[in-house]
């Protein structure tokens, strides 16, 4: 056979054999990357450790915790803290043991609650002072007039003339429950103005022994530091409320020497808004008074003086035209109930007083020598 004659029919088939495997090959490397492509973009792109070693949704074991400038407390002091000041109180001059001539001073705190100047702090703070100045937050001082003080409730207010920095708001103390935060706000040492310190409230209607005729009843305690020029500042909830005045601090024991910590009572609102309208209204608060000199009787001086009561006042003297002189009660006469209500240590008879109204009638039973003896008396107003 001739081979040109078989060439013709040899060429058209190996061409289209070649073009075959070039189409195979570029269509499956275009579908592999068609492939790739699209398992790669269904995958998570790995950015941080986090993402390689992803956090369990849910795990209680978590927390995200965000500290912010606007927390309650912090508006709570920046609310109130304006209205803070300190107050200094200047005494009588006294000599010294050399014989110089220098006027003692005394400082605590106090806050704006009206707009016309009106102050409250403690009575201790201001006490027989003979000057009273008042020192703003930013460092301005003024001088105050005493508008009227309570011993009892150791609350007074004072009084500044001119614009005042800012108001405080007295809050309802009765909605006070343990636990809650509060701040107490004031000028420890009188050096370290606006100082605030923070804890809660560790229980209510505390009573303080004052001394052994007269406790201080109501007090809310809290673990909030408070220090000596504390005295008169405010005790605040988290709403920016002024829910007490400061007032004492139980350091320790005399008797066992043990130190406490944390024992701070303040005055509740509700008590100082009685107190603070009254003496700016009348400089005074009115109490029920009986009119008589009195000792407080213990167990032991009842043993010791062979008493036929371990428990009561003795009257010391009447005052001639007083409530105790008009129910007929005499010197050496014992008091030991008034109105139903028991005058023992836990209730010594100032604040057995302090239950009832002025011109309200109790009835009072007393000893005279052995015997038990009622009578009923109309209580006045104290002078």
């Amino acid at each position: 056979m001739n081979p040109q004659t078989r060439s013709p029919r040899f060429w058209p088939i190996l061409l289209l054999m070649l073009v075959g495997v070039i189409l195979g090959t570029l269509g499956g490397g275009v579908l592999g990357a068609l492939a790739a492509f699209w398992v790669a973009s269904s995958q998570p792109v790995a950015t941080s450790p986090s993402d390689v070693f992803p956090t369990p949704q849910g795990n209680p074991l978590v927390t995200e915790l965000t500290l912010t400038e606007d927390s309650a407390i912090i508006e709570a002091v920046a609310k109130v803290k304006p209205a803070v000041v300190t107050v200094v109180s200047t005494q009588q001059a006294q000599r010294d043991i050399f014989g110089e001539v220098f006027e003692p001073q005394a400082s605590g705190s106090g806050i704006i609650i009206d707009e016309r100047g009106y102050i409250v702090t403690n009575n201790h703070v201001v006490e027989d002072a003979r000057r009273i100045q008042v020192i703003y937050p930013d460092g301005e001082s003024v001088d105050a007039t005493l508008v009227g003080s309570d011993d009892f409730y150791d609350l007074a207010v004072i009084r500044v003339e001119g614009s005042v920095p800012a108001v405080a708001e007295l809050g309802d103390s009765s909605l006070l429950q343990p636990g809650e935060p509060v701040v107490a706000i004031g000028s420890p040492l009188g050096d370290f103005k606006g100082t605030v310190t923070a804890g809660v409230i560790s229980a209510l209607d505390r009573t303080v022994p004052i001394d052994e005729s007269f406790n201080m009843e109501g007090l809310i305690q809290t673990d909030a530091a408070i220090n000596p020029g504390n005295s008169g500042g405010p005790l605040v909830n988290a709403l920016g409320q002024v829910v007490g005045i400061n007032t004492l601090i139980v350091r320790g024991s005399s008797t066992s020497g043990t130190v406490f910590e944390g024992l701070g009572f303040a005055i509740p609102s509700n008590t100082v808004k009685y107190v603070a309208q009254q003496l700016i209204e009348h400089g005074r608060v009115e109490r029920p008074y009986l009119g008589i000199r009195y000792l407080a009787i213990t167990p032991r001086t009842a043993s010791a003086y062979d008493l036929p009561t371990d428990h009561g006042a003795y009257i010391q003297s009447v005052e001639p035209g007083s409530p105790a002189a008009q129910a007929g009660l005499q010197a050496e006469d014992i008091i030991v109930r008034i109105g139903g209500r028991t005058i023992d240590e836990d209730n010594p008879l100032a604040n057995v007083l302090l239950r009832f109204q002025v011109g309200q009638e109790v009835e009072v039973n007393f000893f005279r020598g052995t015997q038990e003896q009622t009578t009923t008396v109309v209580l006045g107003s104290r002078p």
